[in-house]
């Protein structure tokens, strides 16, 4: 089997080993992984932002490298839901006002085809033991993509309770948005940091060792408010628990 992967723009900018990982996890389980080069950013932060008419050329762009490709899969729950929510509509509305009659057909053509990591895993490749080791106490927060849009539903959770030598905690609160949200932590500073503070608090009421979550813009909002605790917790993108194996804590 062959997939390509839809790295994201924040990954490839700050969180290359999550990529890194996700090639490491997914050639293990013997999937053969191409990497599009003229992939880009898909357009989210634009259209969260209101600039719809920008946000055409890069659903273009990530159409056309994603083309031929049976699979995407992207370490991202919101990237994810940003082409399989929103790339058709964006597609409609440029045809309808006249500036792109292709764009809804390409939109079309992808969406089926992008698969979040953990779907990928589990529902196409059909695996929830993906033989990792990962000697942490771990508390899982799911990020409001996945959650809601995705509906990922209890798969992340499932991968984590198999990877051997993992305990794994509940969240307090799990449910509830870490108050990133994009652009919502820009243009409203205050509240994006209480809503991080209470998830910060919960995650550290479990006494875990590592905060994962399967997308690393929410992460970076956490990771950046946990260090500035200096507190024994620290930030985790899923991919990275799931890559783990013995050979990576030799004893």
């Amino acid at each position: 089997m062959r997939a390509a992967l839809f790295v994201t723009c924040v990954n490839d900018a700050l969180y290359p080993r999550t990529g890194i990982a996700v090639v490491r996890l997914l050639e293990r389980l013997g999937v053969d992984v191409d990497f599009p080069a003229a992939q880009s950013c898909c357009g989210q932060p634009q259209y969260n932002t209101g600039y719809r008419h920008e946000s055409e050329p890069l659903v273009r762009r990530t159409a056309e490298a994603f083309a031929g490709h049976a699979y995407v899969v992207t370490p991202s729950g919101s990237c994810a839901a940003m082409i399989r929510e929103h790339y058709p509509r964006i597609g409609r509305r440029a045809a309808d006002e006249g500036r792109g009659p292709e764009l809804a057909g390409l939109a079309d053509d992808l969406v089926p085809r992008v698969y979040e990591l953990t779907e990928f895993l589990v529902d196409v490749l059909g695996v929830t033991d993906v033989g990792a080791y990962f000697p942490h106490t771990v508390t899982y927060h799911p990020s409001c993509h996945g959650l809601r849009t995705l509906g990922l539903g209890d798969r992340p959770r499932r991968l984590l309770a198999a990877v051997k030598g993992l305990e794994l905690v509940e969240l307090p609160g799990a449910e509830e948005c870490c108050g990133f949200g994009g652009t919502f932590a820009v243009k409203n500073p205050d509240v994006s940091a209480a809503m991080g503070a209470d998830k910060i608090r919960a995650a550290l009421s479990t006494d875990a060792e590592v905060l994962c979550g399967a997308d690393n813009s929410c992460l970076a909002h956490l990771d950046g408010m946990l260090r500035r605790r200096d507190v024994p917790l620290r930030a985790l993108h899923l991919a990275e628990i799931l890559a783990a194996t013995e050979e990576d804590f030799p004893r």
